[in-house]
């Protein structure tokens, strides 16, 4: 999950002069009322003395925060949406919204972890594209499983060929993605990894109905020259060792 803790800074901008100049508490707030705005902009209402007058001000301060991934103890994913907001407040903090999750990818926050964002969407930044990570050969960018249910904790999906120092037959592949944890995957599982995630890898593998695919989302020579698509190499002979497998894994 992705939460956001908005933190006061002591750093005061736009505030009025005045002599002498206002006085901070020492975690940073200004004396007086304040009310908290959406965003997390807050206003506060301060006294201000100068010499033998005095008198009010609200003052408009720009918060600072960060966006931070969290799991408790339990581990990751096993949090539905209320839960997150609870293990957020633990910690004061919000969960992040999709535009604070935005900036911060756009300041190379790179993090293979899906988490609920304030939305109820499940999303995840990454700024260098990996094998474990929706594909080495992806754009860089936000990733995004779309709404799910809050009542539910999150299960993410792992879709990936796997590295393996020979061509396989198609027993031998069930087995591979077995001892790694892992089940053949299916061809609809490619479909999603390819349409959702922009999964691209120019490398035939075998599948748990028996063909042979590859899918490709960057179009390119020798691999899918004219179409991003999922290539389709038939229903080759099982005892064949030329290809490759893909493998799904499901997190719970």
């Amino acid at each position: 999950m992705f939460l956001s803790p908005w933190i006061i800074t002591k750093e005061l901008r736009q505030f009025p002069r005045t002599r002498p100049p206002p006085r901070l508490l020492p975690d940073g707030r200004v004396p007086g009322h304040h009310r908290n705005h959406p965003g997390g902009l807050r206003r506060y209402k301060c006294e201000v003395i100068d010499g033998l007058e005095d008198g009010t001000v609200v003052v408009s301060l720009d918060l600072e925060g960060v966006v931070f991934p969290y799991f408790p103890r339990l581990g990751r994913y096993n949090l539905n949406f209320y839960d997150a907001e609870r293990a957020c407040r633990d910690q004061d903090a919000i969960v992040a919204s999709f535009d604070q999750l935005y900036e911060a990818w756009r300041g190379k926050m790179d993090w293979c972890n899906a988490g609920w964002l304030s939305d109820g969407t499940v999303q995840y930044p990454i700024t260098t594209p990996r094998e474990p990570c929706g594909g080495k050969n992806t754009v860089p960018g936000v990733r995004n499983y779309g709404l799910r249910d809050r009542t539910r904790t999150t299960t993410m999906c792992r879709f990936y060929y796997l590295i393996h120092p020979s061509k396989l037959t198609y027993d031998e592949a069930v087995r591979a993605c077995q001892k790694d944890g892992a089940q053949i995957a299916k061809v609809g599982q490619m479909y999603a990894a390819w349409k959702l995630l922009g999964y691209d890898r120019c490398d035939a593998g075998w599948l748990a109905d028996g063909s042979v695919r590859y899918p490709i989302s960057r179009p390119r020579r020798r691999c899918s020259p004219t179409e991003a698509a999922v290539r389709f190499h038939g229903f080759p002979d099982k005892k064949h060792k030329l290809y490759g497998v893909y493998c799904f894994k499901g997190h719970n």
